[in-house]
């Protein structure tokens, strides 16, 4: 069945839940003719409402692409991407932006941090967007920076945190406008391995307890038996296994 929607169309199952992610015969390439890079070839597949997915490859084989293109960051060549229920094709640049704003959240390698804010106004920066009343924006920062374990680290800039401290801020803030769909791209690339564990494990928890779902890209083969499945890509194909 089909749903009009302020932000677009939205494609739902018979009990209008359906999958949070749908991806249909997905192709992406940059450049043209000989010099061509296919990113992706005809990708598809599903993520279930609820579920940490983890999406490996080696570098180059097309996962941040696919992240990109998910998040309403980059448009497809050709083929299908459904999100939260809505077709990303009808939504148009103000609908990308709501999506953006409202129902996923991102959390990059980098962190991407802004420096001269401290952790607690990092965390808001998203709400304040939204210009979210103060009280409830505070509130909403505390319980946060409590459920990543770092709620006595609200006052602290990014300079004066960890590598692990900055990427749990960086997951608190992508959680901040409560988002259906988390977006990771290789979250624990600039972490050492038992740092980048005890931040994968904290994905999963948080899956769980703010109930949303999660779509990670990873290369570190001893973090997928945290996820609930696994995607891989190769030369921008889903390898089945």
């Amino acid at each position: 069945m089909t749903e009009s929607t302020e932000a677009g169309t939205a494609v739902l199952d018979q009990d209008g839940h359906g999958p949070m992610v749908v991806v249909e015969g997905l192709h992406r390439s940059y450049g043209t003719g000989a010099a061509a890079v296919h990113a992706l070839r005809g990708v598809s597949f599903e993520v279930p409402r609820g579920e940490l997915v983890a999406l490996k490859g080696r570098s180059g084989s097309g996962k941040t692409t696919l992240l990109n293109l998910v998040g309403g960051l980059d448009e497809p060549d050709r083929g299908r991407i459904v999100v939260d229920g809505l077709d990303l094709a009808d939504l148009g640049e103000n609908g990308l932006l709501e999506l953006r704003r409202d129902r996923v959240g991102f959390i990059f390698q980098s962190f991407g941090l802004i420096p001269i804010l401290t952790a607690a106004e990092n965390v808001g920066v998203p709400m304040r967007l939204r210009k979210e009343q103060a009280r409830a924006r505070e509130e909403r920062v505390e319980l946060l920076l409590s459920l990543v374990g770092l709620e006595g680290h609200a006052k602290q800039r990014p300079g004066e945190l960890s590598g692990g401290q900055q990427q749990r801020v960086a997951i608190a803030r992508a959680l901040a406008n409560k988002p259906a769909l988390l977006i990771a791209d290789e979250p624990t690339g600039q972490l050492d391995a038992e740092t980048g564990l005890a931040v994968m494990e904290l994905l999963r928890a948080v899956v769980r307890s703010e109930r949303v779902t999660a779509l990670v890209a990873t290369h570190d083969t001893t973090l997928l038996d945290l996820a609930d499945r696994v995607l891989e890509l190769n030369d921008g194909e889903i390898v089945q296994h």
